[in-house]
Formats: C-alpha cells, sequence, structure tokens
C-alpha cells in the first residue's frame, strides 16, 4: 500500500479522495490552484502544495508542475480523479518516470481509450453496435465540414481526447458547422488540453446507459449498470443505478459482455463502457471512459462496494479475483443529482459566494462536496458544488427520499438549479422511468413548468 497519495485535482472529487485515502490509512496531499486553496478539503488533507494560478493550464492541467509537486511532498502516487489530467497518457508516462505510480489505467490504455475513435475501432471489432460517425477530424475546416457532411444531420461534434459531456456540441445545419467546430475544439482544449475532435451521428432522445467496470488486464468485473440519460447541455445531471424500464436480463447480459470484452484486451484499472440504447436499436457503444466517473458514488450505495478504495487496492498490486470474487449485485436502487451553481430555467452558470451552504442529513442520505459555508463558486471551473446520493430498497422510494433532500439543502449566495431537480423528481414520465436525454430540456420547456423550492 502507498504511504501518501497526491490528490491532483478540485472541487468534489478531491475532498472524496481525502477521504477514502484516509479510510485506507494512507496519507493525501493536495495539489490546488490559488482559487481553491482555502476550500475544506485542502485542510482536511496531510498537506497541500498550490500548484499556481486559477485558470487550469497554469495549474491542475500542467504536467510537470503537477508531478514535480507531488515528488517535493513525498508522495509515491497520483490520484488524478477525473476530468483535468485523469485520461492524460502523457501525464501517466511523466509519473512513471520519476517513480509515481499513476492511479489509473497504464498509458496504453489511456493512449487507446482516452482516443475515443481508436476505443470504437476496437469495441466495433468485438461485434458491439456502434452510431455511424468519422475518424478524428484533420485537415482545413472546410475538409472537416466536408467530412461531417458526409456524415449527415443532425450529428454531435465530440473531443477525441476526453469525456464527460465537455466540448461536445449539436449541430443540426451544415451552415452551423464552423462555429461548431470552433466552439468544441476551444472546450475540449480547456478541458483536456487537445483540440482534436471526431463527429457522431445524433440520435434523437436516446437512453443513455453505462456499465462500470473493473479489470486488471487479466480478469475482469462489472458492477452493473447505471442510466445517465438526464442531461442538460449533454451533460449528465441525474444518474441511477439500476437502469429503470429495461429488462434486467437484458442490462445483465451487456454488463457481463462489456466485462468480457474488457478482460479480453487487457484493459488494466476502472473503466466504463458508455452506450446509447434504445428498444429499436439496443445499445450502441459510444466511448469508453478510462476513470472513476462523477457518478461512480450511486454504484457504490447500490452494490455496496468503495470504487475508490478498489482504484488505490488496484494501483497497489492486488487482482480483481481478489477485491472482486464475483460481480456484486445491485442491493438497493440509488439516485445521484449533481447540485450545480447555476439557475433552473436556463441552466446557466451563477458562480459567487456561498453565503449559506448546509446540505441535507439524514439516513441513506450521501452528500459529496468540496465546499462549505463561506466559500465562493468561482467562475474558472465547472459550476457543480456538490452531489445528493439517496438509496432505498425500490426507484421510488429513492427518488422520495431525494426530493426530501433536497428540500433539506439550504444554499443563499448564488442559483443553484435544486428546483428543477425537485420537479424532475415529481415529474410523471420521470417517476414511470420513461427516461431520455432530452427530458431535462424538455420539462423545462414544458407548459406550467415551475421549480419546486
Amino acid at each position: 500500500m502507498f504511504n501518501k497519495v497526491a490528490v491532483a485535482n478540485r472541487g468534489t472529487i478531491a475532498a472524496r479522495l481525502v477521504r477514502a485515502l484516509a479510510g485506507l490509512g494512507v496519507a493525501s496531499h493536495v495539489l490546488c490552484s490559488e482559487a481553491d486553496r482555502d476550500n475544506p478539503y485542502v485542510e482536511a488533507a496531510d498537506g497541500f502544495t498550490v500548484l499556481g494560478a486559477p485558470p487550469p493550464k497554469e495549474s491542475y492541467l500542467n504536467r510537470e508542475r503537477v508531478a514535480e509537486a507531488a515528488l517535493a511532498a513525498g508522495c509515491d502516487a497520483v490520484h488524478p480523479g477525473y476530468g483535468f489530467l485523469a485520461e492524460d497518457a502523457a501525464f501517466a508516462e511523466l509519473c512513471r518516470a520519476k517513480g509515481l505510480k499513476f492511479i489509473g489505467p497504464s498509458a496504453k490504455w489511456l493512449r487507446v481509450m482516452g482516443d475515443k475513435v481508436a476505443s470504437r475501432d476496437i469495441m466495433r471489432e468485438k461485434g458491439f453496435a456502434l452510431c455511424p460517425s468519422t475518424g478524428i477530424l484533420r485537415g482545413t475546416p472546410e475538409d472537416m465540414a466536408r467530412e461531417c457532411g458526409e456524415l449527415g444531420f443532425p450529428l454531435l461534434i465530440k473531443p477525441a481526447g476526453g469525456g464527460g459531456g465537455i466540448g461536445m456540441v449539436p449541430v443540426s445545419a451544415p451552415e452551423k458547422l464552423p462555429s461548431a467546430l470552433e466552439a468544441a475544439a476551444s472546450q475540449a482544449e480547456r478541458g483536456f488540453g487537445r483540440r482534436e475532435l471526431y463527429a457522431e451521428r445524433l440520435l434523437v432522445s436516446p437512453r443513455h446507459v453505462e456499465f462500470q467496470i473493473a479489470s486488471d488486464g487479466t480478469a475482469a468485473r462489472h458492477l452493473r449498470e447505471r442510466d445517465c440519460s438526464v442531461q442538460r447541455r449533454r451533460q449528465k445531471v441525474v444518474e441511477e443505478a439500476g437502469a429503470p424500464g429495461v429488462h434486467p436480463d437484458i442490462l445483465e447480459a451487456m454488463a457481463a459482455r462489456a466485462a468480457e470484452v474488457m478482460a479480453e484486451v487487457g484493459y488494466d484499472h476502472l473503466g466504463t463502457v458508455e452506450t446509447l440504447y434504445s428498444p429499436e436499436t439496443g445499445f450502441c457503444f459510444l466511448e469508453v471512459n478510462p476513470r472513476l466517473q462523477v457518478e461512480h458514488a450511486v454504484t457504490e450505495e447500490a452494490t455496496g462496494t468503495d470504487l475508490v478504495e478498489l482504484q488505490v487496492k488496484l494501483a497497489s498490486g492486488l487482482g480483481i479475483p481478489e477485491l472482486l470474487p464475483a460481480s456484486p449485485e445491485l442491493g438497493r436502487h440509488a439516485v445521484e443529482c449533481r447540485i450545480y451553481a447555476e439557475d433552473s430555467l436556463r441552466f446557466l452558470p451563477s458562480p459567487g459566494p456561498l453565503k449559506v451552504f448546509r446540505p441535507p442529513k439524514g439516513e441513506s442520505v450521501r452528500v459529496e462536496t468540496g465546499f462549505r459555508e463561506g466559500g465562493a463558486v468561482t467562475p474558472f471551473y465547472d459550476p457543480m458544488i456538490a452531489q445528493v446520493i439517496t438509496s432505498a430498497p425500490d426507484r421510488l422510494g429513492a427518488l422520495d427520499l431525494m426530493f426530501d433532500a433536497l428540500g433539506d439543502f439550504r444554499i443563499e449566495g448564488v442559483k443553484t438549479n435544486i428546483g428543477f431537480l425537485r420537479a424532475l423528481m415529481k415529474h410523471g414520465p420521470f417517476r414511470e422511468g420513461r427516461v431520455h436525454t432530452t427530458m431535462a430540456e424538455e420539462l423545462v420547456k414544458a407548459k406550467g413548468y415551475e421549480p419546486i423550492p
């Protein structure tokens, strides 16, 4: 086991990692920007280093600075969390060269799965159905537009070097391509340090279902599925484990096949096989995210498996047969709501001071956050400020518990999406499990819609 691990991230995931490492008896050292040095997880860690100014390129995306700070602090490993350097093969190689263990997939798999086009080729060879797509878009803007046009409309411009909804731009017509390509490239560069893009045919109102896999290069297990269909601006806002409205046998078969493929190819850490699903098309492969997911907590609550602890133990050399003798069952239904500093109508960021910040408490209510009262949501990063997770023996019980927990969450100083989330918990189609990727926008535009305070 490691002696000290550098936490190379911020916010909710940094707080989660510090807590998990403490539970394992491992010291933590947070690497933060100047904007984040007063957040509570920095205080909770065993030490911290300020990397630089708030812009990610001067702090969280500066590979050399992150690695040198970890070494100077006496760390023997680095956990990148999600986002920033989590899918950066060059950073994983830099860590290895400097004698630091990168807690994540090997650089080989970060490069293969981080290249969304390459991962699609692998899954196609293994028999997965795919949505039509281009390769990495190259050449002049005119060349890119021509290749996209051959794919057909509507389509989705996506970053080749990262996921999480960052840099995804839908395009409905050819005249909108130039601005969409530039917007997607700029977002991808800010989020992942890479501007490469590809395009994919846009399915209208499918389900987004993903399968959590743990593999050690030889053996793999699945931890069932998550439904992440409720999204805004192509980013997830509500996740569930398991997926409502799909027969359990269909989900189990797909999860088993995903784990089988990851073992066959030799994948060597946690990863998520993401798909789009409809009864007409079945599962269409999207990508493999070679990292911990924001929504990992719903899998933890539904299966009783600590995924961060699993990551650290895998990185320390333990194998899947020791850690997961069999794929765990879904013992409960779990729901996660992402709390954003944004308004409940337009989904636009609302940075500002957290004059009041009092998360809900209670049995079967879990809150993940990197903030506290008196802090501030800055404009430099994603506006997510917390995740609320509830679980119950059945789905409606988890939804009702979530509705009450969100009502108990007191936040003043910034606008939040809590009113939207509470309205969603009472929305008939959502409660019936008829979820899809445009549900959030449709609810907000529906006649008579009002956020529930």
